[in-house]
């Protein structure tokens, strides 16, 4: 989480799988602050974060919301199947706005080596 706004895990250097691939079912997003909040930023934004947070989960994209115990930032389970829509929801809240939350991303799907539980070992997407 350099200098990029944000930062995808990248897992395409791992070696092949033996697993078949499985959609993205959710993305984790984990929020740092890209410089500690002034006392009047924070009386300013945190106003409005608070209540677009809660309309996300309301509107059911976030599925669960933690703080890090750093208390550098959140982090969101969020009920997406794209980077792009995970980063498009967390760019629209306040503090992405203003340009003091960055994200890191990660794309989480069913695990996988539960097809080797079904009968044959093979996997039953699109049954």
């Amino acid at each position: 989480m350099d200098n990029a706004q944000d930062t995808v895990a990248n897992t395409n250097k791992m070696p092949k799988s033996i697993f078949p691939v499985v959609p993205t079912t959710k993305v984790l997003a984990i929020g740092q602050f890209t410089k500690p909040p002034t006392p009047e930023q924070i009386k300013e934004i945190f106003p409005k974060e608070v209540p677009a947070t809660l309309r996300l989960y309301l509107a059911g994209k976030i599925d669960q919301w933690w703080i890090r115990q750093t208390q550098t930032g959140p982090v969101f389970l969020l009920n997406v199947t794209s980077l792009e829509e995970a980063r498009a929801l967390m760019e629209e809240l306040p503090l992405g706005q203003a340009g003091l939350m960055r994200h890191e991303f990660i794309e989480l799907g069913p695990l996988t080596p539960l097809h080797l539980l079904l009968s044959g070992g093979g996997s039953t997407a699109g049954k």
